[in-house]
């Protein structure tokens, strides 16, 4: 079972018939998917693959100019999720900073959804911007 959402930029957008896709509308679309599919799983598997969306939308947000596209699919016992955006940045896992910095937010969650997934893939899309992709097992 297949969800897909196409979406305007939460940054930039102009296009007020269309919504933008938010992190919990994407946890939502998740958590649907996996009832729909009546896989078995346990609840921290559930959990690690809603943080999994989760960081992955914020990040479009937040450093990828705006959710330009957002899928998920249930495949046997793993969900799979993509997010596009609109940067050609690939994420990279920054150390935590040390001395009085350490205390900063951000730079967790692309640590977190590496450790997560079973697999993640950054693909370039064609008119620019990136998809990223990552299957997180449901059991």
């Amino acid at each position: 079972m297949r969800q897909t959402h196409g979406t305007e930029s939460t940054v930039a957008s102009t296009d007020s018939r269309r919504p933008s896709l938010e992190p919990a509308d994407a946890r939502r679309a998740v958590r649907g998917a996996v009832a729909r599919r009546a896989v078995p799983c346990a609840a921290e598997a559930l959990n690690d693959a809603l943080l999994v969306t989760s960081e992955l939308t914020t990040n479009a947000i937040l450093h990828g100019g705006g959710i330009t596209g957002f899928d998920v699919d249930v495949d046997g016992c793993a969900v799979r999720v993509s997010v596009s955006d609109r940067s050609d940045a690939v994420p990279v896992a920054e150390l935590a900073p040390d001395g009085p910095d350490r205390g900063r937010p951000g730079g967790r969650g692309w640590p977190i959804v590496c450790r997560l997934a079973r697999d993640v893939e950054v693909a370039g899309l064609p008119r620019g911007g990136k998809r990223i992709t990552a299957v997180v097992p449901l059991n």
